[in-house]
């Protein structure tokens, strides 16, 4: 995809890294030595290097472990198991990139990390900042030790659709999902919803909330209908069938976005990413997924303008770029 690289990473790691502690301790000892570590051709000045190192390695050791800790201290906490048997095949090369686009989130974002954390395949999980000004940084940097995690900072915020380009620009695991941070959808669908695309089925996977009935118990009915709408034009453009344009679980293999310049900054990412797809060809499947709506006073950022700009973006894209 087209654009610019993030300015900013926490954490950098080169290809699929395994999920280890020893792995990060290599990371984080493979730097250059600076000037003042003696000259290692002598026995004793070697030893010294070694004993660093090993005493270094040690300590990594123990924050991953403690993080470890943590990540399922939290899922005990919210009474959330996953099981760990998957139903169906996976790849031994296989890695998921889970995209987390992240803007204020102070209250969900450690919990919403140890759900993710907790799905039972390789993944990375891209975690994009997009200017959170609520103390979102500073939880994040608790997590940022983790070899399966990586934290990219916007230097301003730009809006969803800008944070989940530059998430998708950096991931590169064989199939990327992008997943909210407030607690709205259960990551454990993504497991449900990767089996198709595993199964060469087909390409992408919308996760449908209207196919579910808790949509319809947990969220407001002018939500429910503006979706609804919204979908409904999408499709008349697209010629696809979905029931739920507008949901965040779209999982596509990563293959299929090369060659597509994503240009929305906001929520007109979810219409312009559709009708791509679709002018694509790709083939697009919808399965259930469960969701719980918070509205405004929660901290929902969706508004009356996004409705119309995403009218705007369907009809723009399902013609050209």
């Amino acid at each position: 995809m087209e654009g610019s690289a993030p300015l900013f990473q926490y954490h950098q790691t080169a290809g699929y890294t395994p999920m280890t502690a020893e792995s990060l301790a290599m990371k984080w000892t493979a730097v250059p030595e600076s000037p003042g570590v003696p000259d290692p051709t002598t026995t004793n000045a070697s030893q010294e290097i070694v004993t660093a190192r090993c005493i270094e390695e040690r300590c990594i050791e123990e924050r991953f472990k403690e993080l470890e800790l943590l990540t399922a201290e939290l899922n005990r906490l919210d009474g959330y198991e996953v099981d760990e048997k998957l139903p169906f095949a996976v790849p031994t090369d296989f890695c998921l990139s889970i995209v987390i686009p992240v803007f204020n989130e102070s209250t969900t974002i450690q919990r919403i990390l140890a759900r993710v954390r907790s799905l039972p395949l390789r993944k990375e999980i891209i975690v994009v900042d997009d200017g959170s000004q609520d103390g979102t940084r500073d939880l994040l940097k608790t997590f940022a030790d983790l070899p399966d995690l990586r934290v990219l900072l916007q230097p301003k915020n730009q809006g969803k659709g800008a944070a989940v380009r530059t998430g998708l620009q950096a991931a590169r695991g064989n199939i990327v999902v992008v997943q909210d941070a407030d607690l709205e959808y259960d990551p454990r669908d993504i497991l449900t919803l990767l089996e198709p695309i595993l199964l060469g089925d087909v390409d992408v996977v919308y996760g449908s909330r209207f196919l579910n009935d808790t949509f319809y118990k947990n969220s407001s009915p002018v939500h429910r209908w503006g979706n609804r709408m919204l979908t409904v034009l999408s499709n008349c453009c697209t010629g696809l069938r979905l029931t739920d344009m507008e949901t965040c679980y779209k999982v596509i293999r990563r293959d299929k976005l090369d060659g597509i310049a994503l240009r929305q900054d906001r929520f007109g990412f979810e219409p312009e990413i559709t009708a791509k797809l679709a002018r694509k060809g790709c083939r697009i499947a919808e399965l259930p997924v469960h969701y719980e709506a918070r509205d405004w006073s929660d901290g929902k950022k969706i508004g009356v303008w996004d409705g119309i700009k995403a009218v705007y973006c369907i009809l723009r894209y399902a013609m050209c770029d």
